[in-house]
């Protein structure tokens, strides 16, 4: 059954003109009137629906009943990801949604080749909000995957100095150093639902400082294995594991 994406509060026997977006999708489909769909708002559930008209641009729909369902993963992972590519960093925010990640931020590195103003900033989050969105549609979250502002790197160090203190959620590093633990290991070492923050490098990887000043603030290095993945596939095979049901 078709589902989208309702930013709005919904309630039983409501009539709302979907988002835009979603109309134009519906029109794809060539919904009729009768036909079912679900909504979600991103709050939890989701919500039984029926096409209730198809203008020429607004689709109307009417809700039906709550359904409380959940597909979250059991463990939050929140991604900290160093800039890449365009492109690249869309297919990752994408495939992270699947995966169950609940947060996503962007980390502005020393090998970060963009640097943007506040306003294209708040321009590429809106951007990221709707591929999340999109993914939420598609692979049946009804819960969006929160999606952070652009961060620098010491900036998200300086906020976890306390990492090593109790009851603090476990900050790991994904590494290729020597002294860098196995994920997996580490991983069945932890409390069952215990939430993690994974900081992954960009294309380039960290520096030797970044490394270090990392390390200094309690993040603790982690290994996938001897191979080097790409900036946009090493994210995506930790959440993997710490997802995993």
């Amino acid at each position: 059954m078709p589902r989208f994406y309702v930013p709005a509060p919904l309630a039983p026997a409501l009539t709302i003109d979907l988002p835009p977006g979603a109309a134009r999708h519906a029109q794809v489909l060539r919904l009729q009137p009768g036909d079912g769909v679900t909504l979600f708002n991103g709050q939890g559930g989701q919500w039984a629906a029926r096409v209730a008209r198809m203008g020429k641009s607004a689709v109307t729909v009417q809700t039906l009943a709550h359904q409380a369902v959940e597909r979250e993963a059991a463990r939050p992972v929140h991604l900290a990801v160093g800039w890449m590519a365009a492109e690249r960093l869309d297919w990752l925010i994408e495939k992270a949604v699947e995966l169950g990640a609940a947060s996503f931020t962007p980390v502005i590195t020393a090998r970060t080749q963009q640097r943007l103003t506040d306003t294209r900033a708040d321009k590429k989050r809106g951007h990221w909000q709707a591929v999340a969105a999109a993914a939420s549609e598609q692979c049946g979250r009804n819960r969006l995957m929160a999606i952070r502002a652009p961060l620098p790197l010491q900036t998200l160090m300086s906020s976890s100095a306390a990492a090593n203190a109790p009851n603090v959620p476990a900050r790991w590093l994904l590494s290729l150093t020597v002294d860098a633990a196995p994920l997996r290991a580490v991983f069945n070492a932890l409390p069952p639902g215990a939430p993690v923050t994974l900081l992954s490098g960009p294309e380039g990887g960290f520096t030797d400082e970044e490394l270090a000043g990392a390390q200094a603030t309690g993040w603790r290095s982690v290994a996938l294995g001897a191979r080097v993945l790409r900036a946009e596939t090493a994210p995506l095979a930790a959440l993997a594991v710490l997802t995993a049901l």
